[in-house]
């Protein structure tokens, strides 16, 4: 007879938890605002130079006229004639080019501030669009108006860096909660001692019950994940493009692997014959 061990899973849990909380300390430091050199001639460069430099960048430098048509009429990219929100928030179309935004590539790296701003410009104030020119200091008031709360919330859900250290800790971390949950359902589906042989598992009315409301939430989230799914990709198509809700599309999905996993867990303790086979302790080789 083997004992089926519950406490050496259950320490891993909790070692788990208390790295995790160390961690959100570790990404617990504010982000900091971007900072943004205001200078009499970057402002007026930027008004000057953008009906050029921009038109340039969008169509030759950037190559951004592939993806989004040569009159912003959208391609491969959403349409830009027209597009509301980068009309009315002109921090969110610099952020897109430098930082780049699902398929479209980022290009923070490969133009200098003054091309970013002045394709900016150029896509706000062409094809039918009319806003004000974006300047450094226009980045700079918008960098002022975000909250330190929402910077210390930002920091801990996506940290600015994350080095080799943090990398593993993190990796740890689910290593340990792997194998915590690991031991505690087998401990849950086969009981604290194994007994050799076939066991027979007959179910009760509260594990059909269970089975069942279990199988009902996984159909219920598929079908909701599929629907927002479907939701996204109109709204990205659409001509004013509609940003995708990626937090509850990852919520319904991990609703979905959650539940499978609870429906295969009852399946192995209630519903399944199970055999069990005890290891040689005589210490012989078996050959």
């Amino acid at each position: 007879m083997e004992r089926n061990d519950a406490v050496m899973p259950a320490v891993a849990i909790v070692i788990a938890a208390i790295m995790w909380v160390l961690l959100l300390f570790i990404f617990g430091g504010e982000t900091a605002a971007p900072k943004v050199e205001v200078t009499p001639q970057a402002i007026q460069a930027a008004e000057k130079e953008w009906p050029t430099l921009g038109k340039q960048v969008y169509e030759k430098v950037a190559g951004c006229q592939g993806c989004h048509g040569a009159n912003g009429q959208g391609g491969a990219g959403p349409k830009l004639a027209g597009a509301e929100e980068i009309i009315k928030d002109p921090s969110l179309p610099v952020s897109r080019v430098e930082k780049g935004k699902g398929a479209m590539p980022a290009f923070g790296d490969k133009l200098k501030e003054n091309e970013i701003l002045a394709v900016v410009n150029y896509i706000r104030n062409s094809w039918g669009n009319k806003a004000e020119i974006v300047t450094p200091a226009t980045l700079a008031a918008a960098a002022a108006t975000v909250s330190p709360e929402v910077l210390r919330v930002r920091s801990r859900i996506v940290p600015e860096e994350i080095h080799l250290p943090e990398v593993f800790l993190v990796t740890f971390i689910v290593l340990l909660l792997t194998y915590g949950a690991i031991g505690l359902y087998s401990y849950w589906a086969e009981g604290e001692e194994l007994h050799p042989g076939i066991h027979k598992t007959r179910s009760g009315t509260g594990a059909m019950v269970a089975m069942v409301a279990t199988l009902a939430g996984t159909v219920l989230f598929s079908v909701l994940f599929v629907r927002q799914m479907v939701i996204d990709l109109r709204g990205w198509g659409a001509d004013t493009p509609v940003m995708p809700n990626v937090p509850i599309e990852g919520f319904y999905a991990a609703m979905v692997v959650i539940l499978l996993g609870i429906a295969v867990g009852l399946y192995k303790k209630y519903f399944m014959d199970d055999e069990v086979l005890v290891e040689d302790a005589s210490g012989e080789f078996p050959w």
